[in-house]
């Protein structure tokens, strides 16, 4: 995996990045992470660059097809109707989902401002060890992500976004 550039970001958001690239690769069985605002749109992804070409020279990579607003949409997606059903069943706030599959896991988490922490993790990880450090980086991202960050951290990927799409 490639780190996406922070150059030109913000220390806080120079920050982030540095703390998704850790949890990615300290964790045994993570395949993907995205930061998703409350809103529902990315702000923060393992993958930026992922998308059918890169999956055409890396077919073994497993994940969402195309690219990370694919995870992003899902993780928005599962957090919204969570959120629903906490409100139906007046039981608080939700706090993390976890979605076990035959060939995967998805872990959703919120984060204090709103925002949402997805993972997509290998149908052998330990589930226990990546909801631990996932719980980690929400306490670590969730009091810098101000409105000022998020703004900064859509920007920067929009125009990575762009810049990709000028090189094909």
């Amino acid at each position: 995996m490639t780190a996406p550039s922070t150059f030109g970001l913000s220390s806080e958001a120079r920050n982030l990045h540095w703390l998704l690239t850790n949890l990615v690769e300290e964790v045994p069985g993570i395949q993907s992470v995205a930061v998703v605002s409350s809103d529902g749109l990315l702000l923060l992804s393992s993958d930026p660059g992922r998308n059918d070409e890169a999956r055409t020279r890396a077919p073994e990579i497993k994940g969402p097809r195309g690219s990370s607003a694919d995870l992003a949409t899902i993780v928005s997606g599962i957090g919204s109707l969570t959120i629903g059903a906490a409100k139906l069943m007046e039981s608080g706030p939700v706090k993390h989902t976890m979605v076990a599959m035959d060939e995967g896991s998805l872990f959703v988490m919120s984060i204090s401002d709103g925002s949402l922490l997805g993972v997509h993790g290998s149908a052998d990880c330990d589930m226990s060890v990546v909801a631990y450090h996932m719980a980690l980086f929400v306490g670590r991202a969730g009091h810098v992500l101000t409105p000022e960050l998020r703004s900064e951290l859509r920007k920067s990927l929009e125009s990575e976004t762009q810049s990709a799409g000028s090189t094909r």
